[in-house]
């Protein structure tokens, strides 16, 4: 029996395109969360908000697996940019993922996930790869979609696909400082945002393929308040969209 894929986004604008391509959904409450079960592509999935956080996004990954029975979790949304090159229109799909604010020294080294021995967790390899073809076909496409004026607008250049790592924590980055400060830290992240480390670790602790891929939408620094609901509404939900959709017919 295949297994069912859950799609989860933090914010609806993220997910509500891709909901929009759900010819059967029926939705059901759990924990305080609409699921909503169906199919896409040939596909038995489940799409939920998380809600934004570390704490909202693990809760959600253990419904949907324990109440949902999901095989695969693909988290899609924005993040903030944080390494040379990785620019707003961007895409970063994860190949590994720590949480930047877990600290819990001496007991344990920093970054690293108590009782566990582990600090980065690491993407499924055939989940990445999936995301990482619909992104860059994602890429060429947009472009296409809007006109020049808003590409400028939105500060878009020809945007490039990444993969590699992202951090999570508790904190939406938005400072020159705390930008330096993460890079610092973790020299080889990409990318911020505030749930996909969460979500690696429940996914990891029931043996659940875990795969996400981020639009940036700033570069976690003092303009990262930019414009944001335009950006979410003119790139960041088409994206996720797009990339869902290629995705599913490439599994």
């Amino acid at each position: 029996m295949a297994q069912r894929i859950a799609i989860v986004s933090a914010l609806h604008a993220e997910l509500a395109e891709v909901l929009a391509l759900m010819p059967d959904e029926h939705k059901r409450r759990v924990g305080g969360r609409t699921f909503w079960t169906g199919h896409l592509h040939g596909h038995d999935v489940v799409l939920v908000l998380s809600g934004m956080g570390k704490v909202a996004a693990a809760a959600t990954t253990a419904l949907l697996i324990d109440r949902f029975q999901a095989g695969q979790v693909v988290f899609t949304g924005v993040a903030g940019g944080l390494a040379p090159g990785v620019e707003v229109g961007d895409v970063v799909v994860g190949g590994g993922f720590i949480q930047h604010d877990m600290d819990a020294s001496p007991m344990f080294p920093r970054f690293e996930l108590p009782g566990q021995g582990v600090t980065r967790l690491p993407a499924d390899a055939v989940l990445a790869q999936v995301l990482q073809e619909a992104a860059e076909d994602a890429v060429t496409w947009l472009p296409k979609l809007l006109d020049a004026t808003t590409l400028a607008t939105l500060g878009l250049h020809r945007p490039a696909v990444h993969r590699g790592l992202i951090v999570s924590g508790d904190r939406f980055v938005s400072t020159d400082a705390e930008s330096a400060a993460l890079r610092q830290a973790v020299p080889e992240a990409l990318a911020v945002d505030m749930e996909s480390a969460a979500v690696a670790q429940v996914c990891r602790d029931f043996g659940v393929g875990f795969g996400a891929v981020r639009t940036i939408s700033d570069r976690a620094d003092n303009e990262a308040h930019v414009d944001f609901p335009r950006f979410l509404d003119q790139v960041a939900r088409h994206y996720s969209a797009r990339i869902i959709r290629r995705t599913l017919n490439l599994l």
